[in-house]
C-alpha cells in the first residue's frame, strides 16, 4: 500500500490529467488485444503488409 501512495504521489499530475482529461485510450486498449489474437491464430504471415491487411479486414 506504501509503494501505491508513493507512485501516485510521484505521477499526480498524470494522474489528475488522466482523471480530468475528456480523452481516454479505451478504443487502442480494446484494439490491443485483437492484433494479438489475429496473430496467435494465424500463425506468422509472409510479410507485414498482409498482416496490415488481415488486421483492417477483421475490424471492418
Amino acid at each position: 500500500m506504501h509503494q501505491t501512495l508513493l507512485t501516485f504521489k510521484h505521477n499526480f499530475k498524470a494522474v489528475i490529467n488522466g482523471i480530468t482529461s475528456k480523452y481516454s485510450n479505451r478504443c487502442l486498449e480494446g484494439f490491443n488485444p485483437k492484433i494479438k489474437h489475429i496473430e496467435r491464430t494465424d500463425f506468422g504471415y509472409a510479410n507485414f503488409h498482409i498482416l496490415l491487411t488481415r488486421i483492417r479486414l477483421a475490424e471492418n
